[in-house]
């Protein structure tokens, strides 16, 4: 299989160690020469600085890894192609395109997976399980809580220059860290209506929020809400279910998933398997996109479902913007 990188920041660079370290090499970097890292990792691949160029090498699978505005402007060419694509989180920055890129993938006949990669941790996959067999009955309230300081993540670059922090690249803490709209929807189903607050309240020079705080409303009844920062040190991110018969807690400092049953007024903890390290989650992810190319599994993460986590994200800015709830089958009734 012939794999086509487009855009070679930090996540895509990581895709790259994996595919290699997955005993793929056949692959082609599409890049601008932008990114603020070495060039050491990249020696040794064939570069394209042209798409249609790129595309012209008739790859099987392209990962769609530059800047979230920029997404759609790889994707579509790409999906028209014929190519399996694996696209980074968000699918984008609006929902401009998206219909485009939907009847692009429909006509080109490829398949879609789109990288939210907490999908394979396996702390969340023991959450789903749990309340998949009733584990504390019927959830009735969830609070995700992310934060994390931004100048952290690249000590390499200036974090002003990152696309989490340039609106014309679609940063911003909603869209960046939009990984708990998405897990929280495959876990607990359809959000249909939320409230947002957002704001710029930490002292880093940033034109995009840096906060936020949404609550959601799901179509089960359950209430929810999310967390999100740019400013917190040191890093949290956890997750908290209520059901009628117990709680489950996930933390991933540790990784560690822990249950309370009523039934037994005692917690139970799943530690994380040994060796677990965050690059499990993409490593994971990589060996599951290489299945679908294949053909051999179906995505975990599909379209359909990148575009409904796009939808609650910018529907919360919205909200934010707006000063009022967001109903999603009034949205999706205009």
């Amino acid at each position: 299989m012939r794999f086509l990188i487009c855009g070679l920041g930090s996540i895509g660079r990581r895709h790259l160690s994996n595919l290699v370290a997955l005993g793929e090499r056949d692959i082609v970097l599409y890049r601008t020469g932008q990114s603020t890292r070495p060039d050491d990792e990249a020696s040794g691949f064939p570069v394209e600085k042209d798409l249609a160029a790129a595309l012209g090498r008739k790859p099987d699978a392209v990962i769609v890894s530059n800047p979230t505005a920029l997404h759609l402007d790889v994707a579509i060419p790409a999906a028209l192609a014929g190519c399996h694509l694996l696209i980074e989180k968000p699918v984008s920055h609006n929902l401009d395109r998206v219909g485009e890129l939907e009847a692009a993938v429909a006509r080109g006949g490829g398949r879609v997976l789109i990288g939210f990669q907490f999908r394979f941790h396996p702390g969340l996959r023991q959450v789903k399980h749990l309340l998949e067999e009733g584990a504390i009955g019927r959830p009735i309230s969830a609070r995700a809580h992310w934060g994390e300081y931004l100048p952290g993540w690249h000590p390499w670059e200036d974090f002003r220059q990152s696309y989490s922090a340039r609106a014309d690249l679609g940063g911003g803490v909603v869209l960046t860290l939009c990984h708990p709209f998405d897990y929280l929807r495959w876990l607990l189903g359809e959000v249909s209506a939320l409230w947002a607050m957002t704001g710029t309240l930490g002292d880093l020079g940033l034109e995009v929020e840096d906060t936020a705080e949404v609550g959601l409303r799901f179509a089960s009844g359950c209430q929810g809400s999310v967390h999100l920062d740019y400013l917190q040190q040191p890093a949290e991110h956890h997750l908290e279910i209520v059901g009628q018969e117990g709680t489950i807690r996930w933390n991933n400092n540790d990784g560690a998933v822990h249950l309370f049953r009523s039934s037994t007024q005692a917690w139970k903890i799943f530690p994380a398997p040994a060796g677990f390290e965050r690059n499990t989650m993409f490593l994971e992810e990589m060996r599951h996109f290489l299945a679908v190319v294949r053909g051999d599994e179906r995505p975990l993460c599909p379209l359909a479902d990148g575009v409904a986590a796009l939808r609650i994200a910018l529907g919360a800015l919205t909200s934010a913007r707006e000063a009022r709830l967001v109903s999603f089958s009034e949205e999706r009734d205009r």
